[in-house]
């Protein structure tokens, strides 16, 4: 019997791919639609929470891509201290492995995965749910995910204003120091939560708090806005569902289960349930239900994380280091 081998992708590896930003979104986007057409399998999310005292759990999901025939289970580290260590708040491991026999395909450092599909599922989201025209984003939260959620808003809005909020003021200023060097145009760094979502075309909100607490005021989001929430821990009102026109997630079946996620109390509460959902954002990409009807529509994206948005960027990355030849085959039996 020959040997089995898996392919390796370390960090270098896949920093070395140099992946464009429609090369992500693409392939994010073909994971979407192929959850909209019912080409997919998905569990919810998990937890692991090794001890409170950590100050952070594991999060592992776990899906399947029919088109891809790639099934996976990602386990990705969340501990909101890690920057007192010099560590990012999230690294993860993605393994890949061949639906029809079981068999290891390829293990990935998905540290850098796991930020730019978050980024892509936050793009997408905006591009079918936010104005066309949208021009101003305010954005709270300077995590790794921030970067890639402001980058790709920008290759698909090409935003005239740029509003960023976290925090601590070294990491908002070093996180718009960034935006502005990569993105060739001013950011402004707001102060306070207020001055930063107030009047926006698109508000992100992907702090990372503690503990849940109401920051975000329904108040200040404008008519007509986009608010895409995926915080662990909520910082919205209760009643932020109740303005809006359209709600939409990325997975209703993980949207209500597990403890986590920005809008847990309005799920735990009934004040979202599948009465209330408009869909998927799969469906919308896979036009079974439409998006943004008019520019009057006040809508929200609420996305946890899909397992199947790392396994098609994943998938991506693999077929990309095939062709340049990069990645190691480690022996598995």
């Amino acid at each position: 019997m020959e040997p089995v081998r898996f392919t390796f992708l370390n960090g270098s590896d896949i920093e070395r791919l140099e992946l464009t930003d429609i090369e992500i979104l693409d392939a994010v986007e073909a994971g979407l639609r192929a959850q909209g057409l019912g080409e997919t399998v998905i569990e919810p999310r998990v937890h692991l929470m090794p001890d409170a005292a950590f100050n952070g759990h594991f999060n592992v999901l776990r899906g399947y891509i029919a088109p891809l025939a790639l099934a996976g289970v990602k386990i990705v580290g969340d501990y909101v201290d890690n920057y007192r260590l010099g560590l990012p708040s999230e690294m993860a491991l993605l393994n890949l492995f061949d639906p029809r026999t079981g068999m290891p395909v390829a293990v990935l450092d998905a540290t850098a995965i796991t930020e730019m599909r978050t980024g892509a599922l936050t793009a997408l989201g905006a591009r079918h749910l936010a104005r066309p025209d949208a021009k101003v984003l305010g954005h709270i939260g300077a995590r790794a995910t921030s970067y890639w959620n402001v980058r790709l808003l920008d290759r698909i809005f090409d935003l005239a204003e740029i509003r960023v909020h976290s925090r601590r003021p070294e990491s908002r200023e070093a996180f718009a120091e960034r935006l502005q060097e990569e993105l060739g145009k001013p950011v402004v760094v707001t102060e306070d939560w207020k001055t930063c979502v107030e009047g926006a075309d698109i508000v992100v909100e992907a702090s990372r708090l503690e503990r849940p607490e109401p920051l975000l005021k329904t108040e200040w989001i404008a008519p007509g806005a986009l608010v895409v929430p995926y915080g662990t821990n909520s910082a919205v009102e209760l009643s932020l569902t109740d303005v809006m026109d359209k709600i939409v997630v990325d997975d209703w079946g993980q949207a209500h289960a597990g403890p986590f996620g920005a809008l847990r109390a309005h799920v735990d509460s009934g004040r979202l349930d599948e009465t209330i959902l408009h869909g998927e954002l799969g469906e919308i990409v896979a036009g079974r239900k439409p998006g943004r009807e008019s520019a009057e529509e006040t809508n929200l994206f609420w996305h946890r994380g899909l397992s199947l948005s790392d396994i098609a960027l994943g998938g991506a990355m693999l077929k990309k280091a095939q062709e340049r030849g990069l990645g190691q085959k480690l022996r598995f039996s």
